[in-house]
């Protein structure tokens, strides 16, 4: 971690150093109000994805709104939350091997913790696990509801599984994993729906068929940010994952609502601030901000408010904008870019810079959180 924040606690935003991982908390905060309050309108469990912001402060304030844990991807993303007081958590993924295994399983002394498995060798390694540590774990059946990715096929080999966890002694069965990735992405509420449909038909098989050996299915779990609501309405899936809708980034603002206009349930609040270094002509300014600031798998970060501004081009440390010579900024500005994909682009930062009043003259730096989860890998 560098020596030097890229900002100090009571500085003006117009103090803070470039490049910036820089959180709007105004939007920020209204946006953990606007998902708790429909989650909790629609008798869904709210367990947020902390694989998108790797902080335990701000999973805490995901639970202080109601959520009832948080979910990730590494061992060692759980292993930083437990640290940092979260009391429940799901790895809502593959572990193989003992090794980290045995790291999780250390962590049930501390927090009630989860796991998916999708092969009976996962059951059996998550049990030996448990029992060496004498804890017990709870474990979700991975089901492929059609990300194509882990999981097995709904039904009868899904309760086969459920079946080998319930005889365990050092495991509980906690219910399904059914996460569909690709459709969070689909750009028209119709795809999207249809995708989801889809996949509550083989979710809502797997659920009858755990009841008819008279296993309960207590958590159906799933649901991102590109989907929640249709989830939440659907009667199958009682818990959702969403992560990304605290952040709110380029790609998933590209997602359409029912009458075609932009997905705008919540606000951009993550930000890249960059400042412009060089103009060396009048039709193209160079800005700070390239590939170890901003994740471009899911497209480039795109210019905030800064009509006319195209953002292109990025190398290891350079952005290009382009535009109308009287739309671009002169050396020595600074502008906000939104990330288009949050989480890897945090994964890439040191420090969330926390402003308040973001857009206004006031705005200011009122905390400064750090990634804490960053390169979390293992």
């Amino acid at each position: 971690m560098p020596i030097h924040p890229p900002a100090q606690v009571g500085q003006s935003f117009d103090e803070v150093d470039t490049p910036a991982l820089v959180l709007d908390l105004d939007a920020f905060e209204r946006n953990l109000v606007t998902m708790a309050a429909y989650t909790q309108g629609h008798g869904v469990r709210l367990r947020p994805h902390a694989k998108t912001h790797k902080s335990p402060e701000i999973a805490l304030r995901q639970i202080a709104h109601g959520a009832v844990g948080q979910c990730c991807q590494k061992v060692s993303e759980a292993e930083i939350l437990v640290e940092g007081g979260v009391t429940d958590v799901l790895v809502s993924n593959q572990i193989a091997g003992a090794t980290k295994l045995d790291r999780l399983a250390r962590l049930a002394r501390q927090a009630r913790i989860g796991l998916c498995v999708d092969h009976l060798d996962g059951v059996r390694e998550a049990a030996e696990a448990a029992a060496r540590q004498d804890v017990v774990l709870d474990v979700l059946v991975e089901i492929d509801v059609g990300g194509r990715r882990c999981g097995v096929a709904p039904g009868e080999t899904a309760v086969r599984l459920a079946e080998a966890i319930a005889r365990s002694n050092t495991l509980r069965f906690g219910g399904l994993q059914a996460y569909h990735g690709t459709a969070q992405h689909m750009r028209s509420i119709d795809e999207r729906r249809e995708a989801i449909e889809r996949a509550g038909l083989g979710a809502r098989n797997t659920v009858e068929r755990l009841a008819q050996v008279g296993l309960t299915c207590g958590v159906v779990s799933g649901a991102g940010t590109g989907t929640f609501e249709i989830e939440s309405q659907s009667g199958i899936w009682n818990e959702i994952q969403a992560g990304s809708y605290i952040f709110m980034d380029a790609d998933y603002a590209r997602n359409r609502q029912a009458d075609g206009t932009p997905f705008r349930t919540f606000e951009h609040a993550l930000f890249i601030l960059s400042g412009v270094m060089s103009k060396p002509v009048p039709d193209r300014a160079v800005v700070d901000a390239g590939h170890k600031a901003a994740s471009i798998d899911s497209g480039l970060p795109t210019p905030f408010r800064r009509d006319g501004v195209v953002y292109s081009k990025p190398s290891d440390e350079h952005g290009m904008l382009t535009g109308e010579p009287i739309a671009l900024p002169h050396r020595g500005d600074r502008l906000l870019l939104v990330p288009g994909h949050c989480d890897p682009t945090v994964n890439l930062h040191d420090w969330y810079v926390c402003v308040r009043g973001l857009h206004t003259p006031e705005a200011h730096v009122e905390a400064l959180w750090p990634v804490a989860g960053r390169g979390a890998l293992t």
